[in-house]
């Protein structure tokens, strides 16, 4: 089941575990869900995990060297995942769907761009960024640049990093955030896709804002 809970019109699907651990929330114990979230989102608005994100302008390099914003340049919506090239975690799961998502959307005729920011910019370079995404899909565009512009995109999506472990092969293995961003193609931020939806939902869920917008 869907809650929109904030002036975004943000989608959250309660799973059960959620479910339980609200109706019995902060020691109050409530009759049904509406009320359980109600009360959690006035005691502690981000309890469920989901970051508050307010979204916002970026410059990075693309990987093919040229300046990018976090406006489209064709003016299409966008899904953005915050990730690295060669992560063999969450990113195997995240960016597999979105990419499928995509092709859901195009055989509708409505253009996403996906774009990866990179978490991890001394791997992630101009040079072998394309390289790596490309097998996710043919279209996915991989973003780097400065520590210093990295992290004015990072503060904008509400997005957090942390070295976990040097891999004696694979090299460093960071924690980052798992969710996809859908933003409109001026960079407006609309809502969050977690990573657990099936593509087919993060296709339906991002043709209803795209359909909202051109209505």
């Amino acid at each position: 089941m869907w809650y929109q809970v904030s002036r975004f019109g943000l989608s959250l699907m309660a799973a059960t575990v959620m479910t339980v651990s609200a109706l019995a929330h902060d020691g109050v114990v409530h009759d049904n869900l509406s009320d359980a979230l109600k009360h959690q989102e006035e005691t502690s608005p981000n309890t469920l995990g989901f970051p508050e994100v307010k979204g916002g302008d970026f410059e990075l390099v693309d990987h093919d060297g040229n300046i990018r914003t976090s406006k489209d340049p064709a003016g299409r919506y966008q899904m953005i995942f915050f990730g690295y090239a060669n992560c063999k975690a969450i990113c195997s799961v995240a960016l597999p769907r979105m990419a499928a998502a995509i092709d859901m959307l195009k055989k509708q005729d409505i253009e996403v761009t996906p774009l990866l920011i990179t978490v991890d910019p001394e791997r992630d370079t101009v040079d072998n960024m394309k390289e790596a995404l490309v097998h996710h899909h043919k279209d996915m565009v991989g973003l780097t640049g400065s520590q210093a512009q990295l992290e004015v995109a990072y503060k904008a999506f509400n997005v957090e990093k942390s070295l976990v472990y040097e891999h004696p092969e694979e090299g460093p293995i960071y924690a980052h955030g798992s969710f996809i961003y859908l933003v409109d193609g001026q960079g407006g931020f609309k809502t969050l896709l977690p990573p657990i939806l099936s593509p087919e939902r993060m296709a339906e869920v991002a043709k209803g804002y795209i359909a909202g917008e051109k209505s």
